[in-house]
């Protein structure tokens, strides 16, 4: 008998659950934000991107899912858009997110980004028309035809000219030899 006393007593305890989608965003919404921003190195293209995951994720999660069930849903969204956004900018599908846990760990307000060093260093890689492409479209935010224009090329050649540099700018960051 006195072994049944040295031993715990197991009971059940109700999982918290979120009262309201507004508590599920409020909750979630900087910890998404810094992990995709972490991620691009873009405030634009990570707000649209948070976006789009709590867009994703509003009529599957169900407000009767734990707190902990709620985040992981959102990890995994997070992963399936960052995904697209990739496969749609690079051609590739990147969804490795393996430093989520220091992103939400981090008490700042700003995560510090390593993304501007590594996006200068696979750039100065490139050869000439494919950086200058890449500067043009994304770093400078004109479109094909203002890029084509800037460079004195047809859009068809500004198209493909983009392509393959985002394609070797993905090998290259891989590791990869140019």
């Amino acid at each position: 008998m006195s072994a049944q006393r040295d031993r715990p007593e197991l009971r059940l305890v109700p999982e918290a659950c979120y009262p309201s989608w507004e508590a599920v965003y409020d909750d979630n919404v900087t910890w998404v934000y810094r992990m995709l921003y972490a991620r691009l190195g873009s405030r634009a293209d990570a707000e649209d991107l948070t976006s789009e995951v709590f867009l994703a994720a509003l009529r599957p999660l169900r407000l009767s899912a734990s707190v902990a069930e709620a985040r992981s849903y959102l990890r995994a969204t997070a992963r399936t858009v960052l995904a697209a956004h990739w496969r749609a900018t690079m051609g590739r599908e990147i969804t490795a997110i393996d430093d989520i846990a220091a992103v939400e760990a981090s008490p700042d307000d700003e995560t510090v980004s390593t993304a501007p060093q590594r996006v200068a260093s696979v750039l100065a890689q490139l050869p000439p028309q494919y950086r200058r492409v890449l500067e043009l479209r994304f770093l400078q935010g004109r479109s094909v035809r203002e890029s084509a224009n800037d460079m004195g090329v047809s859009v068809a050649n500004a198209k493909v000219l983009q392509h393959r540099a985002l394609r070797l700018a993905a090998q290259i960051n891989e590791g990869g030899t140019p």
